[in-house]
């Protein structure tokens, strides 16, 4: 018997997370700053996969992977600067970034990320 499939956050076009045999696969973040530079727009995606880590049951200790898209490689080094600072506490997960077209202009980042889920306090 197959483990069911648990969605969040679900809308017509897609959900924000689907959760299956304890593993949270988010759908890509992009930042709702419209003005922003790199640096704002990477603050607010790494908060909203903190929130919809913590909805799915995990966090970013539990992440097993993680795919980033700039609009633009001069991006990189300030993105992984913040990157690097939002996993200071934790292990690194596997990850791949690239440079991409975006799906609205002003999106200079997207980040998909799996995790695993919290194992429940069995004390």
């Amino acid at each position: 018997m197959s483990e069911s499939i648990q969605k969040v956050g679900t809308t017509p076009r897609f959900s924000e997370a689907a959760i299956h045999n304890q593993t949270v696969y988010l759908s890509g973040k992009v930042s709702q700053i419209v003005e922003g530079d790199i640096h704002a727009q990477t603050s607010d995606v790494l908060k909203q996969i903190d929130e919809a880590l913590e909805r799915a049951g995990s966090d970013k200790g539990q992440l097993l992977s993680a795919q980033i898209w700039l609009k633009d490689m001069a991006d990189y080094q300030s993105m992984n600067q913040l990157w690097d600072a939002w996993l200071a506490d934790v292990e690194a997960p596997v990850r791949a970034c690239v440079q991409a077209p975006m799906a609205k202009p002003h999106y200079r980042i997207e980040i998909m990320v799996i995790a695993g889920q919290r194992m429940p306090n069995m004390s």
